[in-house]
C-alpha cells in the first residue's frame, strides 16, 4: 500500500503549526498498514514524537469498559436490561433534576424507570457531563459536587438530566460502568482490564497509572489560545476512590490498534478471545433507535467546542461507540464505529474496508478544527490508499 500522500498530509499539518505533534496508525485483520510519527511531544523544543509515544486517550477509555461490561454480561454476571445492580441509590434509587426554583435551587423527581446497562452504555441513561449540560452545570455548583477529575465517588452522585431511555446525551455513564465492573467482578477496574483485556492483547502501555519511563515517554497537552498552542504542565498524579472508566486510561497507538484488532477480528486477537463474535456483533449495531446521537454543545469553550462531527448524517449508538447511518464526508463506509478522547485523539473502525486507525494529538478544546481537519484529511489518504491497493 502507497503511503506517501499519507506521510505528507500529516507532516504538513505540523509544519503549518495545526498541531504540535502526531502519531497515527492503521491496521487489518492480517497486519498494520500504516504507521507515523510526526512534531514534538511538546512545544516549543520537546522530544521527537515517536512511535511509542504515550497518551492521555481520555474517552477512548469508554470503548474499553464498555468490553469489560460486556465480558461480564458474557458471564451472566450482568444483564443489559435489567434494572443494574444497586450498588448506590443514584443508581438504585435514580433522581431527575425537575427544575431550579426562583431561589436557584434544584428540585428533583424520582426517575420513571429504572436504569439498566444498555442505557449506560448508549448514553441514554439521563447522565450527563457539565462541560455539555448547562443544568448540570449549575447543579453541580449548587451542590457543591467535586470534578471527575477529584477521582471521588461524590462526583458521580448526581441526578439525571432526563427519564432513562428518553434521549441520547453523552456523560459519566461509563464512569459508572465501570464501578459495575468492579462491584460485579470484584476486581478493582485498573486490575481486571490489566487481566482481562490488556495482558491477554499485549497492551503493556495502557493503564490508569503511568510508570516513570512511560511518563519520560508522553506528550504535553496544549490549549489552543489567541497566542498560539500553550504547552500545559502534566497532570498531578492523584489516589482516586474510583478508576475513571470513562476517561483515565493513558496508551499509544500501537496498544490502540491492538485492541481495536480485537474488535475488527470478531472478539480475539493474538489467540485470545476477549469477546465472542456475537457480542462484537451487538456491540456494533445501532442501539438507540431514532434518537439522534453526537450533537453537544458546549459549556465551557476552553474545554471543549461544539461537536458535531457528522451534521448531515444520521448517527446512532452501539454498545460502545459512534455509528454512522450513512458514508462519512471523508471515505468511511457506512455503520463504522467510531469515538474519540478528550484531548483530540480520535479512532475509527471500518466494517467494509476491514480497517481500523487511530490517530493522537493532545490539544485542549476538544474537536480542535485544525486537529479535526487533519483527522479528515488523515481518513481521505488511508481510505484512497486501501481501495487503491
Amino acid at each position: 500500500m502507497d503511503t506517501k500522500h499519507i506521510d505528507a498530509a500529516l507532516s504538513a499539518g505540523v509544519e503549518r503549526g495545526d498541531i504540535p505533534g502526531v502519531v497515527a496508525m492503521a491496521a487489518n485483520e492480517d497486519g498494520v498498514l500504516y504507521q507515523g510519527a510526526f512534531g514534538l511531544r511538546a512545544l516549543p523544543d520537546g522530544a521527537a514524537m515517536t512511535m511509542d509515544t504515550l497518551f492521555r486517550i481520555a474517552s477512548m477509555t469508554k470503548a474499553v469498559t464498555s468490553v469489560a461490561a460486556l465480558q461480564l454480561v458474557e458471564q451472566g454476571k450482568l444483564t443489559l436490561d435489567g434494572p443494574v445492580p444497586p450498588i448506590d441509590p443514584a443508581l438504585a434509587k435514580p433522581q431527575v433534576l425537575a427544575l431550579f426554583d426562583h431561589a436557584g435551587r434544584p428540585i428533583l423527581r424520582p426517575a420513571r424507570r429504572a436504569i439498566t446497562l444498555r442505557h449506560l452504555l448508549t448514553h441514554t441513561a439521563g447522565f450527563t457531563y457539565e462541560i455539555w449540560n448547562r443544568n448540570m452545570l449549575q447543579y453541580n455548583a449548587v451542590a457543591k459536587i467535586p470534578p471527575l477529575s477529584s477521582g471521588r465517588r461524590a462526583a458521580l452522585r448526581v441526578p439525571l438530566m432526563f427519564d432513562p431511555g428518553d434521549r441520547w446525551e453523552y456523560g459519566i455513564n461509563i464512569d459508572w460502568v465501570g464501578r459495575l465492573v468492579e462491584e460485579v467482578s470484584g476486581e478493582k477496574l485498573d486490575a481486571y482490564m490489566r487481566n482481562h483485556i490488556f495482558a491477554p492483547l499485549g497492551m503493556a502501555d495502557t493503564g490508569f497509572v503511568p510508570t516513570d519511563e512511560q511518563r519520560a515517554r508522553q506528550a504535553t497537552v496544549h490549549q489552543r489560545t489567541a497566542a498560539g498552542l500553550e504547552p500545559q504542565p502534566f497532570e498531578a498524579p492523584i489516589a482516586p476512590e474510583f478508576w475513571a472508566g470513562g476517561g483515565g486510561l493513558y496508551s499509544t497507538a500501537a496498544d490502540y490498534i491492538a485492541f481495536l484488532r480485537m474488535l475488527l477480528n470478531g472478539g480475539s486477537y493474538r489467540g485470545t478471545t476477549i469477546l465472542q463474535p456475537e457480542t462484537v456483533k451487538l456491540l456494533g449495531e445501532n442501539h438507540i433507535g431514532k434518537l439522534h446521537a453526537g450533537i453537544m454543545k458546549t459549556t465551557t469553550p476552553a474545554r471543549s467546542n461544539d461537536v458535531n462531527f457528522f451534521p448531515d448524517i444520521p448517527v446512532g449508538w452501539g454498545l460502545a461507540t459512534m455509528i454512522n447511518g450513512f458514508r462519512g464526508p471523508s471515505g468511511r463506509s457506512m455503520n463504522s464505529l467510531t469515538w474519540a478522547g478528550l484531548f483530540n485523539t480520535y479512532y475509527w473502525l471500518d466494517p467494509t474496508r476491514r480497517i481500523a486507525a487511530v490517530i493522537m494529538t493532545q490539544i485542549l478544546p476538544f474537536a480542535d478544527k485544525p486537529a479535526v481537519a487533519l483527522y479528515g484529511e488523515y481518513e481521505r489518504a488511508i481510505c484512497d490508499a486501501v481501495d487503491a491497493a
